[in-house]
């Protein structure tokens, strides 16, 4: 492919957590770029990459504390501009899920310095998502942000909709609002408005965006920024615009083998997907770090349970989900980081211990459960193949011995209600990778 002449270097992409890189490398790889997947900065061994369009990063950095969100993201800024990344984006969450302290405003305060970009063009708005931005307002599924399933977000409740006030609240930079009609005038207008909001001091200009086009349109205008940031959205739209053409066709299937699904996301669409897995009549096995309040003990129970599936059971779900009245019950009796800090090591070690028994599709809902199942694997890269749903990619881990594997990340929040159900039916054994 032809890359947009205006960035002839690979796109360097930063995500703050798993899942959302996962969906953003979507994106570009839909709109035909090569693109390569890396869990955690790579470290100085790293073999010569397979030719790429654009590289992706994933971090872990949506819930750490500031310092250490703004350290890792810098170390990732470091290792792609040493792969001759050119035009750099942060991708942070649709629902701008973040605290009054960060993490999006440092990350960005910290990228901005080192580009010495500005101002720097953002927007959450992905509408394939159902996540628009209107008059500096976010929309969750047409219901304003604060007004949303995301105003009792267990960590970050979001209960203010207003985005140039949520930023401000993170940064002493200047945020502007680029609105829908600049927009819908072109790019050269878009692109007009941002520098007259540099002129103006602005360091941040969000930009609104309600659909497909709007996204492309910002595409266009940004294709020259050193430093953008947002959704999968606008991603897709700056990879239209390094791509020059529609989106490609996928002639890609999905992979085939033995299916797992290991689930700790307790959004309301995991929690609708485990169930329709359950009404399939799935076997599943539900992890209590209450009753087990040990991460080794509790992951050889899953797995002596799992081992214990009469022959032919289809694929089974090992989870931690749970309604929001008994994980409040659980953070209580163990405290928030301990009972996360359990799960995630037996997750861990219950999706090594189904990769030693011969499960080849692992399918992980949440981005911390996805985290550690990449951790646990020792995934570090990996190729970008096709969508299981909008924005949920199977993904082939690079480099390794024995037989393939192919992992699906799903956001919390992504999906229809079936996507787990499709992604581990046993039909699927039929597909190749």
């Amino acid at each position: 492919m032809t890359a947009h002449p205006h960035a002839p270097a690979p796109l360097g992409v930063i995500a703050d957590d798993f899942t959302g890189a996962t969906d953003v490398a979507v994106a570009l790889r839909r709109a035909g770029l090569r693109t390569l997947l890396f869990f955690g900065v790579p470290g100085d061994g790293t073999t010569r990459l397979p030719p790429h369009d654009a590289l992706v990063v994933a971090l872990k950095s949506r819930m750490v504390p500031a310092p250490d969100a703004v350290k890792a993201s810098m170390d990732a800024y470091e290792w792609l501009r040493g792969q001759g990344t050119g035009q750099l984006y942060f991708k942070f969450c649709s629902t701008f899920d973040s605290t009054p302290r960060g993490n999006i405003g440092p990350v960005l305060d910290a990228l901005a310095g080192a580009t010495g970009a500005g101002p720097v063009p953002l927007t959450p708005s992905s509408p394939e998502h159902l996540r628009t931005q209107y008059q500096g307002q976010l929309f969750v599924d047409g219901v304003l942000l604060g007004e949303s399933h995301m105003r009792d977000h267990p960590v970050t409740p979001m209960t203010d909709s207003y985005l140039p006030r949520l930023l401000r609240a993170q940064t002493r930079e200047q945020v502007e609002l680029i609105g829908l009609d600049t927009v819908r005038e072109g790019p050269a207008a878009v692109r007009a408005a941002l520098t007259r909001a540099g002129d103006d001091g602005a360091r941040y200009v969000l930009a609104d965006g309600i659909d497909g086009s709007d996204l492309r349109t910002l595409g266009l205008a940004f294709a020259d920024a050193p430093l953008v940031a947002g959704a999968a959205g606008l991603a897709a739209g700056l990879a239209h615009a390094y791509a020059g053409t529609t989106a490609a066709t996928d002639t890609g299937s999905a992979p085939g083998g033995p299916a797992a699904v290991l689930s700790g996301s307790c959004s309301r669409r995991t929690l609708e997907q485990l169930a329709a897995l359950k009404g399939a009549g799935r076997p599943a096995y539900r992890l209590d770090p209450v009753a087990v309040p040990d991460p080794v003990a509790l992951a050889a129970a899953a797995l002596a349970w799992y081992d214990a599936l009469p022959a032919g059971a289809d694929s089974p779900v090992l989870y931690s989900s749970a309604e929001p009245e008994l994980l409040r019950r659980t953070q209580e009796l163990l405290g928030v980081e301990r009972s996360a800090a359990m799960l995630e090591e037996a997750t861990g070690l219950i999706a090594a211990g189904l990769a030693g028994r011969g499960v080849r599709r692992l399918i992980a809902a949440g981005g911390e459960t996805s985290g550690a199942v990449v951790a646990a694997l020792g995934v570090t890269g990996a190729r970008v193949g096709v969508e299981a749903a909008r924005g949920v990619p199977w993904i082939h881990p690079l480099g390794g011995s024995g037989p393939p594997l192919a992992l699906l990340l799903k956001s919390g929040n992504f999906g229809g209600p079936g996507l787990l159900v499709d992604a581990s039916a046993p039909a699927s054994a039929e597909g190749t990778a």
